[in-house]
């Protein structure tokens, strides 16, 4: 099984930077995908970015060309650098993982944009 835990979310204003942090804990050798969502009240909860283990990038196109996913290994976190930021980026951000005995999520984080 994988745990994980998200940091990094805040407040930011129009126009700024953030970047989230995903730490892995447990069987994370067998992470094949980690991904990034959001959600905001109301809505579904919405893909944001994902990385294979095989380092395939995707990206939704409300955030392309703004926010970048990273991860270096199986042993090191995952991050989302997010660049001009927008209050519609505003939600909770979730880490999530899959493996082969299925998906872990975070408890997530806020990111506010502010006008």
């Amino acid at each position: 099984q994988v745990q994980l835990v998200e940091f990094g979310g805040g407040l930011v204003k129009t126009g700024g930077s953030l970047t989230l942090s995903c730490v892995a804990s447990g069987n994370t050798a067998c992470i094949s995908v980690m991904a990034w969502y959001r959600q905001v009240p109301g809505k579904e909860r919405e893909m944001v970015a994902i990385i294979t283990e095989n380092r395939g990038l995707y990206y939704a196109d409300s955030v392309k060309d703004r926010f970048t996913i990273s991860r270096a290994s199986s042993k090191d976190p995952m991050y989302l650098e997010m660049n001009s930021l927008k209050p519609e980026d505003t939600a909770v951000y979730y880490c999530t993982s899959v493996t082969g005995q299925g998906r872990a999520w975070g408890q997530g984080t806020q990111v506010t944009v502010s006008d």
